[in-house]
């Protein structure tokens, strides 16, 4: 292939991955706010394509079908939830403030996204508490990866007390889905938010308070 036609084949391909991410990005948001508005049932492809000045056709163009397109939206949201989570964690150097910023952005985000509230409450099984099939548990698990690997930077670091980083990071987890479920599902807002800076400094400091024997194993004499 002539080298200039070969770089006019590379730059044209690359344009058209870079229009059609930008397409289904366009997609996504759409459906989310007709799946916000209407819930998975009632929304149709029809409303969601009608938004967007596309012909039911042209979206089947990106998606096979609606129960596709809800699956992929709602994964594109919940990973737009954790991308901004992980990058306000990574602005911080500290490991106990990365902990710290990691609880409270993660209960945040959804005070400012309100599609994926209402898609939620729509539909509560995205987030269940004791789920027997998660349905987004590749999504969930990386949550946990991050809960994980902040445990391990600070027991590395000496910052924090050594654990089974695998239990307490899912125990972790835990208590973040239920603050979720109850403060914007159950929209038990109130009561959630004065409760939920009290629960991270529990986590974070515990109950008992701290003594010179505590750890310390009795010796025979």
């Amino acid at each position: 292939m002539n080298e200039q036609i070969k770089i006019l084949f590379i730059y044209s391909t690359r344009n058209l991955f870079v229009r059609k991410k930008e397409n289904i990005e366009t997609i996504y948001t759409a459906a989310l706010k007709i799946f916000a508005k209407f819930g998975y049932q009632k929304a149709t492809v029809e409303d969601i394509a009608k938004t967007m000045n596309m012909t039911k056709g042209n979206l089947y163009l990106y998606v096979k079908n609606k129960k596709a397109l809800y699956r992929e939206t709602v994964s594109w949201a919940l990973q737009k939830w954790q991308f901004r989570v992980a990058t306000a964690v990574d602005r911080e150097t500290d490991v106990k403030r990365r902990f710290e910023v990691m609880c409270f952005k993660a209960v945040e985000y959804l005070s400012q996204d309100d599609h994926l509230r209402r898609v939620l409450i729509h539909d509560p099984e995205i987030f269940p508490m004791f789920p027997e099939k998660d349905p987004f548990e590749e999504i969930n698990q990386n949550s946990v990866l991050m809960i994980k690997t902040i445990l391990e930077q600070g027991i590395e670091e000496k910052a924090f007390r050594k654990v089974n980083t695998e239990r307490v990071s899912e125990i972790i987890f835990l208590i973040y889905k239920m603050f979720i479920i109850r403060t914007y599902i159950k929209r038990e807002t109130e009561f959630m938010q004065q409760v939920f800076a009290e629960t991270v400094e529990l986590v974070t400091h515990g109950l008992f308070m701290e003594s010179p024997l505590m750890g310390v194993e009795k010796t025979g004499t």
